[in-house]
């Protein structure tokens, strides 16, 4: 039988034991007498013999623990090694030779267990018993033990399996063991997975519909106040957000009211987003949009802005507008808040706003890697994280690859206007078109028209600029002019000197040059920033400078300086900067400000604690604005909020708590804030989501925002034709785990073998599989890593995940003349070229794959261990599992070295590394 071929394996172990080696539990040390069979007179007819021997594979649900248990089949019934048992359970059990006793305690402290062989008595906690013939048998590896007496000496139930060569464990509670290794496994959860490359793993492409039911999220809020100002208010509020399909393309709806819940905005937006820019036919597009968009920014020109309007590009999805610094803007609730870090750096902080938006504009970027974080905290505790890794270096446009862009809009407005949501000095009609081109590994270029509306004016501009890559920096050179009197010109590098990067830029501005960039009578600003990581002791706290000189065509000139440092503690997370501004009069008169700020998050005694101050050096000295929030569980879905705060502007002091209740369908929280000047006010928000349930097309309502983000409804079963198709009476799997990307899903599959994951990130492909280590069934296993879904906001991807039967692969690993090769990395991989499977070779060269599902494979030595011992990893040796193999056996796998390999003269050129040869 397969499984006990399997333990058999362990033969080394079971020599040892027999040969009298001290052997050492985990929780207590015990020592398992060789020749004790000699010591004692049996106890009935039946003694050891090879013809009953027995090995089993210790299983308590889908673990395995130990290294097998021996047993024997007896007169009068199956006994197993106790000192197998007490290994692999991990019990504080100590087996004492001389004294032939067995003393220490079971799963609690509490559970003492003694045998004393001596006085054939048997006594656990109170109880106390004679030991019958039969019960205990003397072999030749130690005491074997009745199963039926072994399961009421630990309490629980032992039952053999002997076609499967099993010795399972089954009881309703939860073993230290057990607990033990759940731990290890959701710790193994949250380590990084082995990286593939998404583009060669199985796609599952959801097409679009004509129609396709949104999905909503809703805000409602109602309120009421006293305030000593403003006198009563009774508020309500209401927000609504949705996605869905329309005409085969995405669209998207925000619509909001004002205080007395009359509707106030309406934002529309009707879209296509495709990251392999296949849209459009030959124009190629990445995204395509109408309704209510943003335009792209220029280093000299323009400035991201939002209106209604239309655009079209073939950037790729996540390419920041220009090389030294992106944008960040989205949706943003009501009573959200948002924070923007940087490499772990906190960089801004946005409030809740009228329009419903966060926005970071001109963020700058640093040479190497940018790996922004956008975190939003909700009223009900949410907390919501977008992450973005921005790369500035060599390859920012790829040679001969050209991107453009086109589009126009009327900044301010609404597709659909109730009043103006925002007056700004862009307001009005804007458009303009952009092409780049990457030249070679090195040099770029760029050109740009625009026609921009600002202050009432029109103005229209033309811009172009060169990118060339000078050694570890990147160096831009843009010139713009009005069409008009006015010229502009500007230079700019970011680099990276030593451990110190560096960003300068300079602008000159001639001629009356204005523009969203350029504020008017602006004729020239230089900065200078450097960003530096300092090691103390075993920390590293990253420091920020930046100084900025702007002069002016009246004869002022403002020099701000801004310094900027992080520590992170063991519980804690402070930011603290500093800014300083010195405007200088034309006559020699100057004037002074200077802020200080520092945020804080940490964690402390199960409280997450976050605080924000800002203080006044100068002119005058004052707390400009103090806020402290704590919130802290009370309960699995339920947490307190609590507030501190203190406002110079309108000397008021302010305290207010709040509780947040999280149910399956919703979240709710109550909220009351009182203030040092007798106001107070109260207030209840309800926020939830519903859509269309992809199980059944009836409608679910969720806590989680599925308008926001992406769905996707697994479907696991059991494909036992193997073609990778299911087939109505193919079986569905329950309660197994799914994967998303290096998460786990909180949902195991249901009875009908399914399971929705929610919260994926919008157009970012992403890897659904299973978590093999939910399976209870060792030889049953996944058929593929997994299918690469794109998701799209409020649509459920599908994707049917099947599982096959599993064998395993066994080899020896040997140089050539002979010799083992121990301790060697080796790879399984599968017909596609992927790593499926990894192992190392024993001492005695010894390997084995276990859990491989059913197919044709090939081994390969990993490249270090190959360098390592001079051989090459290619092994061209085929392995196949299926009915007829359940165990594939490659015998003797002799390792080539290099230099042989060398001498080999039919190779076929490109075949794929550890593909068989002819």
């Amino acid at each position: 039988m397969k499984q006990q071929l399997t333990i058999f394996r362990q033969r080394l172990k079971s020599l040892a034991l027999a040969a009298g080696i001290t052997m050492t539990s985990a929780a207590s040390p015990f020592m398992v007498p060789a020749a004790q069979a000699q010591d004692v007179q049996p106890q009935s007819s039946w003694s050891a013999n090879d013809d009953d021997a027995l090995l089993f594979d210790l299983r308590s649900g889908k673990y395995r623990l130990g290294d097998g248990i021996r047993g024997y089949q007896t007169d009068k019934g199956v006994c197993v090694d106790f000192a197998d048992v007490i290994i692999g359970m991990d019990l504080p059990i100590r087996l004492d030779k001389k004294s032939r006793r067995a003393t220490g305690w079971v799963f609690a402290e509490r559970e003492t267990l003694t045998i004393e062989r001596d006085a054939s008595s048997a006594q656990r906690m109170n109880d106390r018993r004679k030991l019958a013939p039969g019960e205990i048998y003397d072999t030749p590896e130690g005491w074997c033990v009745n199963v039926k007496t072994l399961s009421r000496w630990l309490d629980i139930e032992l039952r053999p399996d002997l076609s499967n060569a099993l010795l399972v464990i089954e009881t309703e509670r939860k073993l230290p063991f057990q607990k033990a290794l759940e731990r290890k496994e959701r710790a193994a959860k949250i380590r990084p997975r082995r990286n593939f490359d998404l583009s060669s793993l199985p796609q599952s492409t959801e097409p679009y519909k004509f129609w396709r039911t949104p999905s909503v999220d809703a805000v409602v809020s109602a309120g009421g106040l006293r305030d000593k100002r403003s006198g009563q208010e009774l508020d309500v509020r209401y927000e609504l957000f949705a996605a869905g399909e329309v005409g085969k393309a995405s669209f998207d709806a925000r619509l909001s009211s004002d205080d007395k819940g009359v509707p106030e905005s309406l934002r529309l937006r009707a879209y296509r987003t495709d990251p392999k820019g296949e849209l459009l036919g030959p124009l190629k597009a990445t995204h395509v949009a109408i309704g209510d968009v943003s335009n792209f920014s220029t280093p000299l020109v323009s400035q991201s802005t939002a209106g209604r309007g239309a655009i079209i590009t073939n950037r790729p999805v996540d390419r920041p507008d220009n090389f030294d610094r992106t944008s960040f803007r989205g949706e943003l609730p009501a009573g959200w808040d948002a924070e923007l870090y940087r490499n772990g750096q906190l960089l801004a902080f946005a409030e809740n706003r009228s329009d419903g938006r966060y926005e970071f504009i001109d963020v700058p970027l640093l040479y190497g890697q940018n790996r922004f974080e956008v975190v939003l905290y909700g009223p009900q505790g949410q907390i919501r994280r977008d992450s973005k890794s921005v790369p500035v270096g060599l390859d920012s446009i790829p040679p001969r690859k050209t991107y453009y862009w086109a589009g126009g809009q009327e900044a301010g407005k609404d597709l659909i206007n109730f009043n103006n949501f925002e007056n700004l000095r862009q307001a009005g009609w804007r458009g303009g078109f952009g092409v780049e081109r990457g030249l070679n590994a090195k040099t770029s270029v760029a050109a740009s028209l625009f026609s921009l509306q600002i202050d009432g004016k029109r103005y229209n501009y033309a811009e172009g600029s060169v990118r060339r890559a000078v050694g570890p920096a990147l160096v831009e050179l843009t010139a713009s002019s009005d069409l008009e009197n006015g010229m502009a010109f500007r230079g700019q590098l970011l680099g990276e000197l030593g451990n110190t990067l560096i960003t300068a830029e300079t602008i000159w501005a001639r001629g009356g040059f204005r523009s969203d960039r350029i504020e008017q009578n602006v004729n020239g600003r230089h900065r200078l920033s450097l960003d530096h990581n300092f090691k103390f002791g075993s920390k590293l706290v990253p420091f920020h400078i930046d100084a900025q000189y702007e002069t002016r065509t009246d004869g002022r000139s403002i020099l701000d300086f801004t310094g900027r440092t992080s520590l992170n503690l063991r519980r804690f997370s402070l930011t603290g900067e500093v800014n300083w501004e010195k405007q200088f009069i034309d006559g020699g008169g100057s004037t002074d400000r200077i802020e200080a700020r520092l945020l804080a998050n940490g964690r402390v005694a199960g409280v997450r604690l976050r605080g924000e101050a800002t203080y006044r050096l100068a002119p005058e000295k004052r707390f400009e604005r103090v806020n402290f929030t704590g919130e802290w569980r009370a309960g699995d879905r339920a947490d307190w909020r609590a507030e501190l705060g203190y406002d110079v502007a309108l000397d008021r002091g302010r305290a207010g708590i709040g509780i947040i209740r999280r149910f399956d369908k919703f979240s709710l929280t109550a909220s009351a804030e009182a203030a040092t000047d007798g106001s107070i006010a109260a207030g209840l928000n309800l926020a939830f989501s519903f859509g269309p349930d992809p199980r059944n097309g009836k409608f679910r309502l969720s806590n989680n925002k599925l308008a926001n983000s992406g769905q996707a409804l697994a479907i696991v079963y059991r494909d036992e034709n193997r073609d990778g198709k299911r087939q109505p009476d193919e079986e569905l799997v329950e309660n197994v785990e799914l994967t998303a990307g290096q998460s786990t899903a909180l949902t195991p599959t249901d009875a009908t073998g399914q399971s929705i994951i929610d919260n994926l990130a919008p157009f970012r492909p992403i890897l659904i599989g299973i978590d093999s280590s939910s399976l209870p069934d060792p030889y049953v296993q996944p058929a593929l890593p997994g299918v690469v879904v794109t998701p799209r906001p409020g649509v459920a991807a599908r994707v049917e995940l099947p599982l096959v039967s599993a064998g395993e692969v066994e080899g020896t690993l040997m140089r050539k003349g002979g010799g083992a090769l121990a301790g060697v990395g080796l790879e399984l991989l599968d017909v596609e070229g992927r790593v499926t499977h990894e192992t190392q070779s024993e001492f005695d060269g010894f390997f084995l794959f276990e859990g491989v599902p059913y197919g044709a494979y090939t081994l390969r030595i990993q490249e270090l261990s190959a360098q390592a011992i001079g051989v090459t990893p290619v092994l061209n040796i085929r392995a196949v599992v299926d009915d007829d193999n359940q165990v594939a056996k490659l015998g003797a796998v002799i390792a080539q070295s290099d230099a042989v390999m060398a001498k080999l003269a039919d190779v076929p050129t490109g075949a794929p590394a550890g593909a068989p040869q002819p």
